[in-house]
């Protein structure tokens, strides 16, 4: 079986996690920092993880305003979506991410992880969360 690869993209960072074969459970994998001149560095890095891990489609969470309309992070994403499809000819899935930093914030403040430490992982964190609630979409 393949995997699905989970992004959450943001201006700064792109957090990334991975299914399991089953597309039961997703694990945050890494954080990309984003080099805003160099995006060709961005779709390299996805697509060497995109070989490393198997992936057969990819989900990106699409931050969404709260009365549902889409704002230009949201249009950023799209735009980010519609290149990672053409450059890697996989399936990309939008997936509303609404509220996912805040639940991986609560997460990890429950956890008791300082605040230095969270800035590291809270992408990958959202990016499993984002994730985690498409796989549990399609069971």
């Amino acid at each position: 079986m393949t995997k699905t690869l989970g992004l959450d993209v943001g201006t700064k960072t792109i957090g990334v996690a991975v299914s399991d074969a089953l597309g039961w459970t997703a694990q945050g994998v890494e954080t990309i920092r984003r080099r805003p001149n160099h995006p060709e560095e961005d779709y390299a890095r996805i697509q060497e993880l995109i070989q490393n891990h198997d992936i057969s489609k990819i989900v990106v969470g699409l931050p969404k305003n709260m009365n549902g309309t889409i704002g230009p992070s949201g249009e950023a994403c799209q735009n980010f979506a519609k290149d990672i499809e053409s450059i890697t000819g996989l399936s990309v899935i939008l997936w509303d991410e609404r509220l996912t930093t805040m639940a991986a914030e609560r997460t990890l403040i429950s956890a008791d992880v300082s605040r230095k430490k969270r800035k590291q992982v809270i992408d990958k964190l959202a990016a499993s969360i984002i994730l985690q609630g498409y796989l549990d979409s399609q069971q």
